[in-house]
């Protein structure tokens, strides 16, 4: 197995974790919709002791996804984690205001009452989707960064990588594309998070709120999704040169990425159909409350397709606007060989890891939340 063979495997793998990670954030779409499906303080306890019990898939999704980076792309983690600095802090804090929010709403002493910790949740539901997808979106539009290599031999700022304005990443939110697809996801999040509530609840008031909810939603994302996948078809990509390393502009690049590798075409195809398809038939099957599993299958598919046509077929995955041979791919900003085999050795446990979520998953849904429940029960 050679070296190259481990970049583009462990770009699978991150792209895989950012896959998962956006279905995940179910739990903060169905977190924004809190005063949309739940009328009385009741119905809103319900859905937060509902969402409340998977909240942490999603925390340790988000934590392990950054720790890939970390890993195995350094230059990336230290480029956009340490440069974007106030971008991935509100988007931290937002996931830290949910954990709070989880724990305290309802303890003796809260004098702030519930009701504020519910916002606090409603924020990081419409502030956690709408970051992380601007901060995705730059894998396509570029973010403001400098790479200098020569860094290294300053001994008071041996920093390869730098911002190259005082923004610190907020500048990603002044670019329309960016908040276009950030929007997207998180309307898609609002659609998985309606889709699990329909699965997990059992109330018949808050599912037909739901359904008609889901409908909205869904019409909302089609717009801004394909508004940014045809921009992403027609625009110009940053392609490079694997013997020289030199970037270049490249008209219709990811439109050519998929052509070249049709298979991520028809993963991105599979993904769309099975989305519908969970959305569909939740809403026109009235007795059908499992869309959540075809949904949520089609998003891991979309992301995944998106994030590989990001990074493959000698694809610059993180551009510079500031300086085009600043550019990251994935052959310039990895971890050495020994560190990337190294890791692939213990990537080995990760079905035993998944096994165990599927587990806990399944042991947790054993029983549909309801009412009776959290009036007799521990509950958030």
């Amino acid at each position: 197995m050679t070296y190259t063979f481990f970049q583009q495997c462990w770009w699978f793998l991150v792209s895989l974790l950012g896959a998962l990670l956006v279905f995940l954030m179910f739990v903060q779409g169905a977190n924004s919709a809190i005063f949309c499906l739940g009328r009385t303080e009741a119905d809103r306890r319900l859905l937060i002791n509902s969402t409340g019990r998977k909240w942490e898939f999603t925390f340790t999704t988000l934590v392990t996804f950054g720790g890939a980076f970390f890993a195995s792309f350094p230059l990336f983690y230290s480029t956009s984690f340490g440069g974007a600095y106030w971008l991935w802090m509100i988007i931290l804090f937002s996931f830290v205001a949910q954990a709070v929010s989880y724990e305290f709403q309802n303890k003796l002493g809260n004098f702030l009452g519930p009701k504020v910790f519910q916002v606090c949740l409603v924020i990081n539901g419409v502030v956690g989707p709408l970051l992380l997808g601007g901060a995705v979106a730059t894998f396509f539009t570029g973010s403001n960064f400098l790479i200098d290599h020569t860094s290294l031999l300053d001994s008071l700022q041996p920093v390869i990588s730098r911002w190259a304005n005082a923004s610190c990443g907020l500048d990603a939110l002044l670019n329309p594309w960016n908040l276009i697809f950030g929007a997207a996801v998180f309307v898609l999040a609002r659609i998985l998070g309606v889709l699990y509530i329909i699965n997990n609840v059992d109330d018949a008031d808050i599912r037909l709120r739901a359904r008609r909810l889901l409908r909205v939603e869904t019409a909302i994302f089609l717009v801004l999704f394909l508004t940014f996948f045809v921009y992403l078809l027609v625009k110009d990509g940053y392609a490079y040169d694997p013997a020289t390393g030199v970037i270049v502009m490249e008209p219709l690049k990811y439109l050519h990425n998929f052509l070249d590798q049709w298979y991520l075409a028809v993963l991105l195809l599979v993904g769309v159909v099975l989305l519908l398809f969970g959305i569909g038939k939740t809403v026109f099957a009235q007795g059908f409350v499992y869309g959540i599993w075809p949904a949520g299958v089609g998003v891991v598919l979309v992301v995944l397709a998106l994030l590989l046509c990001a990074g493959w077929n000698d694809t610059a995955y993180y551009p510079s606007t500031a300086d085009l041979q600043s550019s990251l791919t994935i052959a310039n900003s990895c971890s050495s060989e020994f560190t990337l085999r190294t890791m692939s050795v213990v990537s080995l446990l990760v079905p035993f890891v998944l096994a165990y979520i599927v587990y806990a998953w399944r042991a947790i849904d054993k029983r549909k939340i309801t009412h009776d429940e959290i009036e007799s029960g521990e509950a958030y």
